[in-house]
Parts: structure tokens; C-alpha cells; sequence
């Protein structure tokens, strides 16, 4: 596994970092592709880049919705995507006993926000030493994170950020509060805003949740003004075509001018 970012561990970059790849591992080929494709931007724009992808998705809204392609080898991807390109990986892990499995494949456990305030998941995710980004509860005010992360910082593993995703409004929609960056930023830890899952619009009649693409880069913008130190975003060559969470990805072939975007704003405020 490689080196973390150094904004990672000094928080003194002069740009914010990425972590950025399709919802799910779908196939080798996808991940490799869109792995190859964004480093060269990400490189171009000199901003440190993280792959991710959940190799099972847990939290599904039907049955038959695509949860991956197996564990094992849904992990075995990440490393080769980590090995190929040289770079660290991010995935979701949705129980306890999944920290240790998962660690060994990747460089950050991803902790769900539903499951943000679960003390076991992220007491073993914690054993691992390996950072830990968790998600805010879309029922939880930005203050109240500071006790999720005391239970990694607590339990001797200082690597720790935090993602904003939205808060709900009513039974099914998210908003963005974006007082949350600097409210959370008062911890001392990287905060991360996760672009893309703060436009879903979840529990759609036909159990296939729903998303307002056209305000990625409205809520990217945002966050960058608003001081966050990382953005979090899922992207894919053809989002009509992914296999989980397409209604609110980044087509792939747009990342390249939101990103030259998101730097010009960066530089304005640093």
C-alpha cells in the first residue's frame, strides 16, 4: 500500500485532495480505467489522489440491487488498482470483523455514515492503525462528530478525518449545510466533503435512489470557499450505466474542467 497524502499528516498543502472512483467495484476493467484516467488529471492539477470504491455495498434499497462481485475478489482489484498506479485506496466497511479483512488490501477504512456512531465498527477499525474516514450521519449535526472520532482517537489511532454528506430534510431528500466544514475543522482533523452522495434523493418509489448530477459542481465550489481540505466524489465513464449509484455521479469526461475550477477557487482563498 502507498504513502497517504502529506495533507494527510500536516494539514499545510496548498491544494485539497481527491478521493474519487466508481460506488462499487463493478469489474477490474472500470476501476483500472477510471483510475488511470484520473491520476493523469489529478496529476495535471497537482492534487493528491486516492482511489476508492466499496468492494461490497451493504446498504441497498432492494434485493436484487448489485452489492459487488465478491469480497475477496472485489479487494484483490483494489490492491492492483493501488499497485498499478501507485496509489492509496479508500473503501466502506459495514461490520466489525470486516476492519481487519479490509485493511489488508487497503490504505483507508471508510466507515458509513448510517453506521458513524457504531462503537465496535469503529473500535476495530481503529485497531488497524490504518486512517480512518468517517462519514456524518445524515441524522447528526456536524458538533456531535467530535464524538465519533474520539473513539478512534481514544483508542490510540490518531489518523482520523471526517466527511460530511448531508443532512435530511423530511423523509427523503438531503441538503448541505455548509457551516459543517468549519464547525468540523474545529476538531483539528481533515474534513472532506462528499460531493456526489450529498445529491442523492434516497427511497425513491421504485427503490432505485435518485440524484441531482447538475449540482455537482455548485456543492464542489461550495465546499472548496468554504475551506474543506478534501473532496469526496463517485465518477464513471457512462453513469446511466453504472451499477449502483449512477442517478448522482460525475460522468467521467466532465472531471477534468471541474477540477480546473475547484483549483482557481483554491488558490483564491489559501
Amino acid at each position: 500500500m502507498k504513502k497517504l497524502p502529506a495533507l494527510f499528516d500536516d494539514n499545510k498543502l496548498d491544494n485539497f485532495f481527491l478521493l474519487a472512483g466508481p460506488c462499487v467495484v463493478e469489474s477490474e476493467k472500470i476501476c483500472m480505467d477510471i483510475a488511470e484516467k484520473v491520476k493523469i488529471l489529478t496529476e495535471k492539477h497537482q492534487i493528491p489522489y486516492v482511489f476508492k470504491a466499496s468492494y461490497r455495498k451493504a446498504n441497498r434499497s432492494r434485493l436484487d440491487s448489485f452489492t459487488g462481485i465478491g469480497d475477496e475478489a472485489g479487494l484483490k482489484i483494489l490492491r492492483k488498482v493501488s499497485e498499478t498506479f501507485n496509489l492509496p485506496v479508500v473503501t466502506d466497511i459495514h461490520a466489525a470483523d470486516e476492519a481487519a479483512m479490509a485493511a489488508e488490501y487497503v490504505d483507508i477504512l471508510q466507515i458509513p455514515a448510517f453506521l458513524c456512531r457504531q462503537t465496535d465498527i469503529l473500535l476495530a477499525a481503529a485497531a488497524t492503525g490504518k486512517w480512518v474516514n468517517i462519514k456524518k450521519g445524515q441524522f447528526l449535526a456536524p458538533a456531535s462528530m467530535k464524538h465519533a472520532a474520539n473513539k478512534v482517537l481514544e483508542a490510540g489511532n490518531p489518523h482520523v478525518m471526517l466527511t460530511d454528506r448531508g443532512t435530511m430534510f423530511g423523509y427523503g431528500d438531503i441538503v448541505v449545510d455548509f457551516r459543517g466544514i468549519p464547525e468540523m475543522k474545529k476538531t483539528g482533523l481533515p474534513v472532506v466533503m462528499d460531493i456526489t452522495h450529498s445529491l442523492q434523493q434516497p427511497n425513491q418509489d421504485s427503490g432505485v435512489t435518485g440524484g441531482k448530477p447538475e449540482l455537482i459542481a455548485t456543492i464542489a465550489k461550495a465546499a472548496i470557499a468554504t475551506g474543506a481540505d478534501g473532496l469526496f466524489l463517485e465518477t464513471h465513464p457512462e453513469p446511466a450505466r453504472a451499477l449502483s449509484d449512477g442517478a448522482n455521479m460525475l460522468e467521467l469526461s466532465k472531471l477534468d474542467q471541474l477540477l480546473t475550477d475547484l483549483v482557481r477557487i483554491r488558490q483564491v482563498i489559501i
